[in-house]
Formats: C-alpha cells, structure tokens, sequence
C-alpha cells in the first residue's frame, strides 16, 4: 500500500499521489464517492485496478490514524 503512494513535495504540492503517475488518491477516491466503480475510475486514470484499491487502502489508513478527542459536554 505505502509503496503505490508517494508524498514527495515537487509533485503535486505534497499531496499524496499514485507512485510513478501526478494522479491524486484525492481525486480516485473523489471519484469513488461519486459514484464510479473501481474500474471505471482505474480506466479513467490509466491506472491498474490495484492502484485504485490502494489508494483506497491508503486512505482508509490515515482515517485510523486520526485521533478524536470528544468536546466537553
């Protein structure tokens, strides 16, 4: 999953992108959540269908990573 995405600040300001592509796991998973099968978006991008689900992977684990700290009641 780490090896599909690279942050590297020369490409696409940091934001997080398939390895060897200026393709944004924003944009895939955008595209995801509008609607878009995985395949679709993997045509859409020239990409393998595995690079779409690790994007996914790789997003769903920042998510875990978050830490929520409740609001006082």
């Amino acid at each position: 999953m780490e090896s599909l995405v690279l942050i590297d600040p020369a490409i696409c300001h940091g934001k997080p992108v398939i390895r060897g592509t200026r393709v944004q796991v924003s944009v895939l998973v955008g595209g995801l959540a509008g609607g878009m099968s995985v395949e679709e978006v993997a045509k859409e991008y020239g990409l393998k269908v595995e690079q779409v689900r690790g994007a996914v992977a790789y997003a769903g684990s920042l998510l875990e990573q978050e830490v929520h700290h409740p609001l006082p009641a």
